[in-house]
C-alpha cells in the first residue's frame, strides 16, 4: 500500500524518488528534498489510516502513530517546499492528518491535541499549536488563501487562554500545567503574533507580541544576550539550558519588530543575537543534534539576512546541510545519525534545505 502510494505521487509529480545507489553521486538541493519526501511517505505513512508513525523502529509500550510536533516540523516543510515549487501541491496532505488531532468542542477553546484524536487524543501543548499556527500564516503570506488566516487567528484564540499574571505574565507550556512558562510557548507566540498583525494590522496582534516579548526579554534572556529554556515551579527557579530554536523564535521576533516599527534598535538587537549564537551553537562545522531546533534557528537567521544581507550565519547553515548529508545520511537516504529514524528529522532537513534555497 505504501509503495503504492509513493508511486502514485511521483505519477502525478508531485515528488521525483531520484537513484541514491551511487554513494559518490552529487545532488542538487531538490533532489535531496525528493529523497527525503519520499522516504517520509514511503516509510513514515500508513495510507489505511491516513496517519503518520513518529519512527523506524518502536518500543512495545509506544503509541503506534506519531504525536503532533513531528507534523509541526513536516507542516513548515511542506510550505516551504511549496515556496520554492509553487506547483507542487504538499501541504494539503499534511493538513489532512494535522486535521484529525483537532478538538473542536473540547474546553476552554478548540486547538490541536497531541495525538489523534480518534485514537483518544491527549495533553494539548501550546508551542505545538504555534508552530502549526504560524506555518499557516506563513502559506497565507505566500497564498493569500483565507482558510490559512482564519485557522492561524483560530490558533492564536486558543494560545491566549494559556496566559495569566502569575509570575508578571507569559504564556504557559501545557494545557492545565501551572509549573512552567517557556520560551518555546512564548517565543513562537511572538512569531505568530507578529505575523497576524502583519496580515490584518488589527492593533491587539502586535499588543500581544509586545507583551510575549517582553516578558521573555525580563525573565529568560541570559548575560550574553541568548535566552534560557523555562522558567519553573517550585520558586519559579529558572531552567538555564539554551536551545537552538528558542533563540531562533527570539532572533526572528526581533527582526519582524524592525520591520514593522521600523526602530533601528531591533535590528542592532538582532545582530546583536546572531552573533553571540553563532559561537555558541556552530561547532566543527555542526549544529546540535536536534535538527528541527536548528531550522528554528535559521528561520532567524533567513529573516536577519534578508534585511542587512551578511551571509556569515546562513553560509554556516549552509555547510552544516552539506555536511549532514554526507556524514549523517544512511544509505537510503534517511537523515540522522541513530539506526531509528525520525518523522522529524527528515520534516526539519527539508525546511532546513528549502529554506536555503529560497537566498540562493
Amino acid at each position: 500500500m505504501k509503495s503504492l502510494f509513493i508511486l502514485s505521487l511521483a505519477l502525478v509529480g508531485i515528488i521525483t524518488v531520484p537513484s541514491i545507489s551511487c554513494a559518490q553521486q552529487k545532488f542538487t538541493d531538490a533532489e535531496k528534498i525528493d529523497i527525503v519526501y519520499g522516504n517520509i511517505y514511503r516509510t513514515f505513512y500508513d495510507s489505511s489510516k491516513k496517519l503518520f508513525t513518529e519512527k523506524t523502529i518502536l518500543k512495545e509500550d509506544e503509541r503506534p502513530y506519531s504525536y503532533l510536533w513531528p507534523l509541526c516540523a513536516f507542516i513548515q516543510a511542506a510550505n516551504e517546499m511549496e515556496a520554492v515549487s509553487p506547483s507542487r501541491i504538499v501541504m494539503k496532505p499534511v493538513i489532512e492528518v494535522i486535521n484529525k488531532y483537532y478538538s473542536p468542542k473540547k474546553a476552554p477553546h478548540p486547538g490541536y491535541d497531541s495525538y489523534p484524536v480518534p485514537l483518544g487524543g491527549g495533553d494539548r501543548f501550546y508551542d505545538d499549536n504555534q508552530w502549526i499556527g504560524i506555518a499557516y500564516i506563513d502559506a497565507y503570506h505566500r497564498t493569500k488563501d483565507k482558510e490559512y488566516l482564519r485557522l492561524s487567528k483560530e490558533i492564536y484564540d486558543y494560545m491566549m487562554t494559556g496566559y495569566d499574571t502569575t509570575f508578571g505574565g507569559g504564556l504557559y507550556w501545557k494545557e492545565f500545567d501551572t509549573t512552567t512558562k517557556n520560551t518555546c510557548s512564548n517565543g513562537p507566540g511572538v512569531v505568530l503574533a507578529l505575523e497576524l498583525y502583519k496580515a490584518t494590522k488589527e492593533k491587539k496582534y502586535l499588543d500581544t507580541a509586545l507583551l510575549l516579548f517582553d516578558w521573555v526579554n525580563k525573565h529568560l534572556l541570559s548575560p550574553e544576550g541568548l535566552y534560557y529554556d523555562a522558567i519553573q515551579k517550585p520558586g519559579w527557579k529558572i531552567d538555564k539550558r539554551q536551545f537552538t530554536y528558542n533563540t531562533g523564535t527570539m532572533l526572528q521576533s526581533y527582526v519582524l519588530l524592525y520591520h514593522i516599527t521600523k526602530k533601528p534598535e531591533y535590528l542592532k538587537q538582532a545582530q546583536a543575537i546572531a552573533k553571540s549564537s553563532l559561537p555558541r551553537f556552530y561547532q566543527n562545522g555542526l549544529f546540535p543534534d536536534n535538527f528541527w531546533f536548528n531550522a528554528v534557528l535559521l528561520r532567524g537567521y533567513v529573516e536577519l539576512y534578508k534585511v542587512d544581507k551578511d551571509r556569515q550565519y546562513v553560509q554556516a547553515f549552509r555547510n552544516y546541510v552539506d555536511k549532514v548529508w554526507e556524514t549523517q545520511r544512511d544509505e537510503k537516504g534517511f537523515i540522522g545519525k541513530r539506526s531509528n529514524k525520525t518523522l522529524i528529522d527528515q520534516s526539519a532537513y527539508i525546511e532546513l534545505l528549502a529554506r536555503l534555497q529560497q537566498i540562493n
